[in-house]
């Protein structure tokens, strides 16, 4: 990346921390064995595959067992929703209408395969959980019910008790599967100490490589396996395992671990001056859902909203052209035409242009000083 670039994405995916990279690089050229295999070669990938099992679950609290190996955070969801559907007799899910696609999408397949009856939950005008409503619809639904409800929206910051959402689902008889894809690696679990189900991760949010994920399932909701043909993690997802992503991944976590709280005051005042620097800069602008809610959202992620304009559909390619990297909204639907399903629910129909920014460990105050400059360069001429 150029050295003028700012990167402001990294919800979207961030940069591998190079200690990962040379965790990694013994699996691609020297380590390379199958951990299936029971030959010495094999059984030095099953040590490593092992290991970084323990990393993992080490960093979460959580067992060595209750760890399985994904693709990433999609498969993880996946893996969850259609489990506990198949295996758990859940014939309810509750979830929202700001959820990952992932979760949303996978829910409503579910539905519209009549395998189980889709709930959202109620939220309040800033797209923030009602708690009491989601009590009143699970006391309302017969049968066991899974809720899947992410910790932090990736859009616009949103965070969940997760304790709270727990202990209520639990009180019904239900399970509780949770997206945890935007805070593993910036807050710290106790799972064995949590009313949590399922949580899904992926390495390449907290410096770690793409391609590499895992869903943590607690002892009390064993679920089916969501991709069969081989034996691998303990049956439940067949496949020969990705050594280097996984090896790197435990790595990475281990490391965003051990510098969680100094990065949090770091990105924290990062979040404080950007939002600063553009309400003084740019007239008009105010925050997404409840992301200028420093107690309640994402500490590394500032939405913000622009009055609309005609010219706004070009605003993130002209900042892109000025060395700004940003999103519009979710990361997975930057480059389409497809406007964000999160603030249509919270917006509907307004034409107001989302920016997302979001700071990782690596980010200064300069970028953070010229990203607002250029953002009110860039916009305030579309809005005059």
């Amino acid at each position: 990346m150029s050295p003028s670039r700012i990167y402001l994405d990294n919800a979207a995916t961030t940069a591998p921390d190079p200690r990962v990279v040379a965790e990694m690089l013994p699996y691609l050229h020297s380590l390379w064995g199958n951990p299936s295999s029971l030959h010495t070669v094999g059984r030095e990938a099953r040590v490593a595959l092992e290991r970084a099992r323990k990393t993992i679950a080490a960093c979460l609290g959580a067992a060595p067992a209750e760890i399985f190996f994904t693709s990433g955070g999609t498969e993880a969801d996946n893996t969850a929703l259609r489990g506990a559907v198949a295996s758990l007799g859940v014939r309810h899910i509750i979830t929202s209408a700001i959820e990952h696609h992932a979760v949303l999408h996978t829910a409503e397949a579910l539905a519209k395969q009549g395998l189980a009856q889709l709930h959202l939950a109620p939220l309040d005008a800033q797209g923030f959980l009602d708690y009491e409503g989601l009590e009143t619809m699970l006391h309302e639904l017969e049968g066991p019910a899974l809720v899947s409800l992410m910790h932090g929206n990736n859009e616009v910051g949103n965070l969940i008790d997760l304790n709270r959402v727990g202990h209520m689902v639990r009180a019904r008889g239900g399970y509780f599967h949770t997206d945890t894809v935007q805070t593993l690696g910036h807050y710290m679990y106790e799972l064995h100490k949590m009313p949590v189900d399922f949580i899904a991760g992926a390495a390449h949010k907290f410096h770690g490589p793409k391609g590499a994920g895992f869903m943590y399932m607690s002892s009390r909701a064993r679920v089916q396996p969501y991709q069969t043909g081989g034996a691998q993690e303990r049956n439940m997802r067949g496949g020969t395992e990705n050594m280097p992503a996984i090896v790197g991944m435990a790595k990475a976590l281990e490391l965003a671990q051990s510098t969680l709280v100094a990065d949090r005051a770091h990105i924290l005042e990062l979040k404080k001056l950007l939002m600063q620097q553009v309400q003084a800069r740019i007239p008009g602008i105010s925050y997404n859902g409840g992301s200028a809610d420093l107690n309640r959202s994402l500490y590394h992620v500032l939405s913000v909203s622009l009055p609309p304009d005609p010219a706004q559909e070009m605003l993130l390619l002209r900042l892109d052209m000025e060395g700004l990297c940003v999103s519009g909204g979710s990361a997975c639907s930057s480059g389409t035409a497809v406007g964000s399903h999160v603030l249509e629910a919270l917006y509907p129909g307004s034409e107001r242009q989302g920016v997302r920014f979001s700071f990782s460990r690596h980010t200064t105050t300069e970028e953070v000083l010229r990203a607002a400059e250029i953002l009110a360069r860039v916009a305030v001429p579309v809005l005059v």
